[in-house]
C-alpha cells in the first residue's frame, strides 16, 4: 500500500467515525440514562439531578434513573462514573467537590477529574448558610468568634462535602479561630447531628439549611456569599456580621466518561441547558437560593481549571494537609 493510499484509508476510518458519532448524537437517547449523584438523597445536588431528569425525560420519553452514591468525599460516585461506557448515558451530576477541590484534599484520588471525564455543562451555583441549634447561645457570628477564641478547639463545625467543609475552614482562618471539624457523607447527615447536638455549628447549603431555618429547627447566624440571600433577607452575610472580605460559594455542574463522542456530548450539552430553565429547575433554584449557570464542554473545562486554582490556593491558604 502506497502512503497515499494509507492517508486515504485513515481519512475514510475518521470520515465514517465521525458519521457514526453524528447518528449516535441524533438518536441519543434511545434508552434510559443513569444520573449518578455523589451525595445522599435529599441533598442540594441530589434535587438538581432529580428535576433535571424530571426534564430529560419530558423533553426524550426516555427514564433517567438517578443512583446516589454517597461517601469518601465524592470519590466513589465519580469513580463509578469514569469507569462507565463512554456513550452519555452514565452522567456524572456533581460538583465543585469532584473537580475541583479533592485532589487538593487527598493525597491520592480514585479518578482523574481532567483525565477520566469529558465535561458537557455548568448548571448552576449558590452560597451557604453558618447555622446552629436553637439552643445554642449563639445568636451572632460574633458570637461564635469570641467564644471561640476563648475556647480553641472546643467547638465542632460539621461538613458533608467540600463546599462545606471549606467554608468552614475559610472562616476559621479569617475569623483567626480554631473549631474541630467533624466530616460526613453528605450534609443532610450533618444536619441531623446538629439538631442533635452532637455538633455546634456548620456550613449548610441553602436547600437543605432553609427548610430548617424556617420551621425554627435551625437558627441561621450568617450567609456565605457576598451579598444577602432573597430566601434569607434578614440574615447577614458573614462578612457583614464580623468577618470582612468572607465569601464562599459553590457549583454544580454535569460530566461523562472520557472519550464520549462530541457530537453526543454537545447533544447532551442542548437536552441539560434545556432542563436548567425547566419548571422543575427554576423552582430548585428559587427554593435553594441558587441560580441556573449553563456553559459549552468547553467553557466548562476553562471554569473547571480556574476554580481548581481557587480551591487549591484557600485550601493552602487554611493550612489543610492533604489526607
Amino acid at each position: 500500500m502506497t502512503r497515499l493510499s494509507r492517508r486515504r484509508c485513515i481519512a475514510t476510518a475518521a470520515l465514517l467515525a465521525l458519521g457514526l458519532a453524528g447518528t449516535a448524537a441524533l438518536a441519543f437517547p434511545d434508552r434510559p440514562v443513569t444520573f449518578i449523584v455523589p451525595f445522599a438523597a435529599g441533598s442540594a445536588t441530589d434535587q438538581l439531578a432529580r428535576a433535571l431528569g424530571q426534564s430529560l425525560t419530558a423533553d426524550t420519553k426516555q427514564t433517567v434513573v438517578v443512583e446516589n452514591r454517597a461517601g469518601a468525599s465524592g470519590m466513589l460516585a465519580a469513580q463509578a462514573a469514569a469507569r462507565a461506557p463512554a456513550d452519555s448515558y452514565t452522567v456524572l451530576i456533581t460538583t465543585n467537590t469532584t473537580h475541583a477541590a479533592n485532589q487538593h484534599l487527598y493525597k491520592k484520588l480514585s479518578y482523574d477529574p481532567v483525565k477520566d471525564f469529558a465535561p458537557v455543562t455548568a448548571l448552576g451555583k449558590g452560597g451557604q448558610v453558618m447555622v446552629v441549634n436553637p439552643s445554642s447561645p449563639f445568636k451572632t457570628v460574633s458570637d461564635v468568634i469570641e467564644h471561640a477564641r476563648k475556647n480553641p478547639g472546643k467547638l465542632s463545625f460539621g461538613s458533608g462535602s467540600s463546599s462545606s467543609r471549606i467554608a468552614g475552614e475559610l472562616f476559621q482562618q479569617m475569623a483567626k479561630v480554631q473549631i474541630l471539624h467533624v466530616p460526613y457523607k453528605s450534609n443532610p447527615n450533618a444536619i441531623t447531628d446538629l439538631l442533635g447536638g452532637q455538633i455546634d455549628l456548620m456550613f449548610a447549603d441553602m436547600s437543605t439549611g432553609v427548610p430548617q431555618i424556617q420551621s425554627d429547627k435551625l437558627r441561621a447566624l450568617g450567609v456565605t456569599s457576598a451579598k444577602r440571600s432573597p430566601l434569607l433577607p434578614q440574615v447577614p452575610t458573614i462578612a457583614e456580621a464580623g468577618v470582612p472580605g468572607y465569601e464562599m460559594g459553590y457549583w454544580f455542574a454535569a460530566y461523562v466518561p472520557a472519550g464520549t463522542p462530541a457530537p453526543v456530548i454537545q447533544k447532551l450539552n442542548e437536552l441539560l441547558t434545556r432542563a436548567t430553565a425547566s419548571a422543575g429547575a427554576k423552582a430548585f433554584f428559587e427554593a435553594s437560593g441558587s441560580e441556573a449557570f449553563t456553559t459549552t464542554p468547553d467553557g466548562l473545562a476553562q471554569f473547571q481549571a480556574a476554580e481548581t486554582r481557587k480551591w487549591g490556593q484557600i485550601i493552602k491558604a487554611a493550612g489543610i494537609e492533604p489526607e
